[in-house]
């Protein structure tokens, strides 16, 4: 794959996660979906930061705190580590895209410049 929007499978009865880069302390991926969604009571708690963008598609991220963040193409938002989260849903009738940039770091050294900082509800 060396196109972000190629998709060659459209039905997709599993989201796709392709690794575009990976090198100590940054992992970049490509995440396809179509309906997909996290589980009933599931949440990702993960030692990584994970910036996410929605390149095509939308999709809704839900925070354990009750916060829903709806995504459409060039939104974007900056997850922090053990922020616990789950995929409200994608779109079910185009593949939604995802850039998602992981990142390792010490607790409070990451730099996010104006980026969203969803560690606490507004």
């Amino acid at each position: 794959m060396k196109n972000l929007f190629e998709v060659t499978d459209q039905k997709l009865t599993d989201e796709r996660i392709d690794t575009l880069l990976q090198s100590p302390g940054v992992r970049v991926e490509r995440i396809v979906s179509m309906g997909h969604a996290s589980p009933e009571n599931f949440w990702y708690d993960q030692a990584e930061a994970e910036w996410v963008l929605v390149i095509q598609g939308r999709a809704a991220l839900e925070f354990d705190d009750g916060e829903i963040i709806a995504l459409t193409p060039g939104d974007y938002c900056m997850i922090p580590a053990h922020r616990r989260h789950r995929v409200q849903f994608t779109d079910n009738k185009t593949p939604t895209i995802w850039l998602a940039i992981f990142l390792t770091t010490n607790e409070g050294a990451l730099q996010h410049g104006n980026l969203p900082d969803h560690s606490k509800p507004e």
